[in-house]
């Protein structure tokens, strides 16, 4: 029997990979918080995007639609957003039944911490 991997595309298992971050673990870089993120759009984790959408740019709530069927993540770019930075950017696609998502994210140490600031969208 297979562990299924990741819904973030890595082949760890959830549990492994963005589960521990989803469990309270801080994301290390910016882009391993944009997979967490991912991961929690696909679980419905509306909770853990708001913790982790910056205070001056978060809204108030999330209303996620439980009818999307996110199907696939992949990273196009990353900069910045490593342990030595405070910012970071992240582009990627994200797929979902009947379309996709394609999108360049910023990110900023907020206490320490990554969190998501706000995005472009492209195409």
């Amino acid at each position: 029997m297979t562990t299924p991997s990741c819904p973030c595309g890595r082949s760890e298992t959830y549990e492994k990979c963005c589960g521990r971050f989803h469990a309270g673990a801080a994301a290390p870089t910016a882009e391993a918080l944009m997979r967490s993120r991912y991961s929690a759009f696909v679980k419905g984790d509306s909770g853990y995007l708001l913790r982790t959408w910056h205070p001056r740019t978060r809204p108030a709530r999330l209303d996620l639609d439980p009818g999307t069927r996110w199907t696939g993540l992949e990273i196009l770019d990353s900069t910045g957003g490593s342990a030595f930075h405070t910012t970071g950017r992240v582009t990627f696609r994200a797929s979902q039944r009947g379309g996709s998502l394609h999108e360049r994210s910023r990110f900023e140490r907020v206490d320490g911490a990554w969190v998501y600031v706000d995005g472009e969208f492209l195409d």
